[in-house]
């Protein structure tokens, strides 16, 4: 991965170009509400940012969690993933809608969601404890032209977003909701594969009686498990979506749009699963401090932020996602841009200190320092 020694030069790197790789989510809408996430262009640099229900994380970057961190802290909620400091009241069977910035086309994989309760508080809860059961996975969709229709190809048609559902039967609670999109595109090599964990709080009020069994975080993959060890540039007629077996009560949907109709706030505090408090609307927020380290690791595309959905005076909002240009000056593509492969009409040069790396036949990539 690509090292950036000063937070300094981070910011001014960010205020610059307004570098957003890959994606992140921007915000989560439960039964109308719009509730903001960790604003990664943002609160790493507040000295009192917003308290909301999403893990914070100085992933700065939009980078990547390897094969090779699966057994790591990391994988959890992502890089030096910290507790959020709030949570989002929901009843079982609601739906949650999860809007990224954006998300590369060629970065196809599955979509996957996992529930984890919390004991006591997610507040405060020790992320390695967890044990996450999964109620959602969209792998391989359509196989009839190779790579084929994924489960990120059908978010990214549904304007970068995606929906799931809280299953009914669970019993009430505090749970850690873990939302993961894992890219393939070099995945036929085993450390190829890019895991983008993000997690949430949810107090969950639920007439339901199951606790389903779960798996540690740290637990979930393998480096050469079956879905993560992958190639899909050849024709394959099934594919396993990695982790354990579903939620006997999880619930299949079909992606839509998801209406917003306010903007409401995540309650901060300790969380009653019994006696859930109804989400402020307001844009009033609480804050709560937070550390970046003056070293972490990113690799990251150019992009240029998302427009953040506002309700409209209809009741529905949307949210677009709209990379910048990808070619640099004089026809050269800009660090982290496709640089190559099968089927690639744009660039080919690299810009100065980067050159143009081959992960795979459809793939190339622009990377610092390499030859």
């Amino acid at each position: 991965m690509y090292q950036i020694q000063s937070t300094s030069l981070m910011v001014a790197l960010l205020a610059a170009t307004k570098v957003i790789a890959h994606g992140h989510v921007t915000n989560v809408v439960v039964n109308g509400a719009y509730y903001e996430g960790f604003d990664i262009g943002s609160f790493p640099y507040m000295e009192d940012p917003p308290k909301v229900a999403a893990w914070t994380t100085p992933n700065t970057g939009n980078g990547f969690i390897a094969p090779d961190q699966f057994g790591s802290p990391d994988i959890i909620c992502h890089q030096n993933a910290t507790n959020a400091q709030a949570h989002i009241p929901i009843k079982a069977g609601d739906r949650v809608s999860i809007q990224w910035s954006e998300w590369p086309e060629s970065h196809h994989g599955p979509v996957i969601d996992y529930l984890a309760r919390c004991e006591e508080d997610c507040a405060t809860v020790d992320k390695t404890s967890l044990e996450f059961f999964k109620i959602d996975g969209v792998g391989l969709v359509d196989d009839a032209d190779v790579p084929g229709l994924w489960g990120d190809d059908q978010l990214i048609k549904n304007n970068n977003s995606w929906i799931v559902e809280i299953p009914q039967s669970i019993a009430p609670g505090n749970y850690v909701l873990r939302h993961e999109l894992i890219a393939l595109h070099g995945a036929q090599a085993e450390g190829g594969a890019q895991s983008y964990p993000q997690c949430f709080n949810l107090q969950v009020t639920s007439s339901g009686t199951d606790q389903p069994a779960g798996v540690v975080g740290t637990e979930l993959y393998t480096p050469d498990a079956p879905g993560i060890l992958a190639n899909i540039y050849s024709a394959i007629s099934s594919y396993p979506v990695p982790g354990p077996t579903m939620y006997s009560g999880a619930v299949s949907i079909t992606q839509a749009s998801s209406a917003v109709t306010s903007t409401a706030t995540a309650v901060a505090g300790s969380a009653s699963a019994n006696n859930a408090a109804a989400a402020v609307v307001t844009s009033r927020v609480s804050t709560i401090p937070v550390q970046i380290p003056s070293t972490f690791q990113t690799r990251s595309r150019t992009m240029t932020p998302s427009v953040t959905p506002t309700p409209s005076s209809s009741g529905v909002a949307s949210s677009s996602a709209t990379p910048s240009a990808s070619a640099g000056p004089g026809g050269q593509q800009k660090l982290y841009g496709q640089c190559g492969g099968q089927g690639w009409v744009g660039p080919s040069h690299c810009g100065q200190g980067a050159s143009c790396h081959i992960h795979n036949a459809y793939y190339h990539q622009c990377v610092p320092g390499r030859g």
